[in-house]
C-alpha cells in the first residue's frame, strides 16, 4: 500500500510537468528544452522564499511565475531573433543553470525544517498517512479543470493552431508570435510549479534536479499516448496517466533491484520502445485509411475550415 501511495504522489507531482511538456510537444510541435532550467528555477525560487519565511503557497506561485519568465525568454529568442526553437531552448537551459546557482547561492538548499505546503494535519486511513496524496489530488484536479477550460477558449484554440499551421492564425487575425510566447510561458509555469512542489515534497532544492526533466516528461507523454490513444481520452487524462505509469515503472524496476544510476538508461529505453510502438501504429493507421502521403497543406485546409467556424461561434 505504501508503494502505491508513493507512486501516486510522485506521479501527480510529475504530471504537472508533463502537462507543460504536452503543450509544447504535442500541441505546439515545439521542442522546448528550457524546462530543464525552469523546473529547478521554480524549485530554487520557492526554496529561497521559504527560507525567508514567506507563505508556502505564495512562494510556490512565485517560483512558478519565475519559471514562466524562462519560457518568455525562449519565446522571444525564437520569434524575434529567428533562432531555431530547439536551440533557443538549449540556450535558455544553459543560461538558467547559472541563474539558479545565483538564486540559491549554493548547489543545494535543505527544507526539512521549513513549513511547506505539505506541512499538513495527518489524515490516516488503514495506518497510511494520505494527507499529501489528497492535497496533490486536489491541486491536479484544479489544474485539469483550468487546463481543459482554457483550451476551449479562442486563445486556447489559437494555441492548438500554432502546431498545425501558423498561416491559419494570420488569416484569422491572430499574432502567431504572441501565441507561441504565451504557450511557452504557460508550459514553463507548469514546469516551475512542479519543481517548486517537488522541492517541498522531497525536502530540498538542488541545482541539478532538472537534468533530463524534458526527456523524462516526454517519455511519459509518449507512453500515455501510445497505450491510451484508442480510449479517446482527453489530452490531460493521457498526460496524467502517462506520468503515473512512468513513475510506476521506475518504482517497480527499482524494487526489482535496478541500480538508481541506471534510471536514465531505463528512461531512454522506455522512450525508444514507446516511440517505436507509436510510429508503427501510426503507419498502420495511415495505410488503412489510404492517407499515407497526406501533406501538411491538406490538413491545413480542413483545419482552417474548422477554425473559422469555431472562432465565429466564439
Amino acid at each position: 500500500m505504501s508503494i502505491l501511495i508513493s507512486i501516486l504522489e510522485q506521479g501527480l507531482l510529475f504530471a504537472i510537468l508533463v502537462f507543460g511538456i504536452y503543450i509544447t510537444y504535442k500541441i505546439m510541435d515545439f521542442a522546448d528544452l528550457s524546462v530543464d532550467g525552469t523546473y529547478p528555477l521554480g524549485a530554487a525560487t520557492a526554496a529561497v522564499l521559504l527560507l525567508r519565511g514567506m507563505n508556502p503557497w505564495v512562494a510556490t506561485f512565485l517560483g512558478a511565475s519565475a519559471a514562466s519568465l524562462g519560457g518568455l525568454v525562449t519565446g522571444i529568442i525564437h520569434t524575434k531573433l529567428k533562432i531555431n526553437g530547439l536551440m533557443a531552448g538549449i540556450l535558455v537551459m544553459f543560461g538558467l543553470y547559472s541563474v539558479n546557482l545565483r538564486v540559491m547561492g549554493k548547489a543545494n538548499i535543505p527544507l526539512f525544517a521549513e513549513t511547506t505546503v505539505f506541512t499538513l494535519p495527518e489524515v490516516s486511513i488503514g495506518g497510511e498517512n494520505l494527507s499529501t496524496l489528497l492535497l496533490l489530488l486536489l491541486i491536479v484536479t484544479v489544474l485539469l479543470f483550468v487546463y481543459e477550460a482554457f483550451f476551449r477558449t479562442k486563445t486556447g484554440f489559437f494555441l492548438r493552431a500554432v502546431g498545425d499551421n501558423e498561416e491559419i492564425l494570420t488569416s484569422l487575425g491572430a499574432d502567431a508570435h504572441k501565441i507561441k510566447i504565451l504557450g511557452l510561458m504557460t508550459a514553463n509555469f507548469l514546469a516551475g510549479l512542479s519543481g517548486a512542489l517537488t522541492a517541498q515534497y522531497q525536502g530540498f532544492s538542488d541545482v541539478g534536479m532538472g537534468t533530463g526533466s524534458a526527456v523524462t516528461a516526454l517519455a511519459a507523454v509518449i507512453i500515455g499516448s501510445s497505450l491510451l490513444k484508442k480510449l479517446s481520452l482527453p489530452m490531460t487524462s493521457i498526460a496524467l496517466s502517462g506520468a503515473v505509469l512512468y513513475k510506476g515503472i521506475l518504482v517497480l524496476v527499482l524494487r526489482l533491484g535496478l541500480d538508481p544510476n541506471d534510471f536514465k538508461l531505463a528512461t531512454a529505453i522506455a522512450v525508444i520502445l514507446a516511440m517505436g510502438m507509436s510510429s508503427g501504429a501510426l503507419k498502420k493507421r495511415r495505410k488503412q485509411s489510404g492517407r499515407k502521403n497526406e501533406t501538411k497543406e491538406d490538413k491545413g485546409g480542413a483545419f482552417y475550415a474548422k477554425a473559422a467556424k469555431l472562432v465565429k461561434n466564439l
